[in-house]
């Protein structure tokens, strides 16, 4: 390729890929102040159902800035964050097997918003060796299409780009379903060994911060839970 024919292909992938990646970036954020929107509109409806009879157990949202909110359910807190670059997908993922990729590749580009789960202990107490689980995360391509990955038992597993679209309707029933799932995500006793053993340092820094690493499955893979 001579130097002509180099600067060409520079400038064409600056105009085409740059801009498909402005608009993927564009749409990620718009779906997830979307995203907040619904999480708002979420708590205030279910909080007037709780009554301040139960305000032990009032839903909480906290917002984190431009790229992340949270909510609080009871004892777990749920982290919405929105990743600031786009990915493409894997040569191995199902996506390039669907027909809506095939005719146009431009479709797999996509931004991505991740949900984590968090013991709410974690954040109040500063624990900083406690571990969050990612829940779900939604990829979000140029035409606002979406696809989501998560726990099977999560039951979100949207993996059609081209047949789904993230409106307000889908996008609580991701919100609603992750809090349901992680609620009943229950905070298992870490093995005996990985706990039998402890330096003075670890004992004092415990009764100072009750930091004693936690989390829902601690020490386990991501997938251990899939099977």
């Amino acid at each position: 390729m001579n130097i002509l024919n180099t600067k060409s292909a520079i400038l064409a992938t600056l105009k085409d890929k740059s801009l498909l990646k402005q608009e993927v970036c564009k749409n990620t954020k718009e779906i997830f102040e979307d995203l907040r929107l619904v999480v708002r509109k979420l708590i205030k409806e279910y909080n007037l159902e709780l009554g301040a009879a139960q305000k032990d157990i009032l839903l909480n949202f906290q917002d984190r800035g431009e790229f992340e909110f949270q909510i609080k359910i009871a004892a777990d807190i749920l982290v919405f964050s929105l990743h600031t670059n786009v990915f493409q997908f894997d040569r191995d993922h199902n996506v390039w097997a669907q027909t809506y990729v095939k005719q146009n590749p431009d479709n797999a580009y996509s931004g991505v918003i991740n949900i984590y789960n968090f013991l709410a202990d974690s954040f109040k107490y500063t624990r900083l060796d406690d571990l969050g689980y990612l829940v779900a995360r939604i990829f979000i391509n140029r035409e606002k299409h979406y696809i989501v990955e998560g726990k099977r038992q999560l039951g979100l597993l949207q993996t059609d780009l081209s047949q789904s679209t993230a409106d307000e309707v889908h996008l609580r029933n991701i919100v609603e379903t992750a809090i349901n799932y992680s609620l009943n995500f229950d905070l298992l006793v870490p093995p005996y060994d990985n706990v039998k053993i402890m330096s003075v340092a670890q004992i004092f820094e415990k009764i100072q911060n009750s930091r004693i690493p936690t989390g829902k499955r601690l020490g386990f893979q991501f997938k251990s839970d899939d099977v």
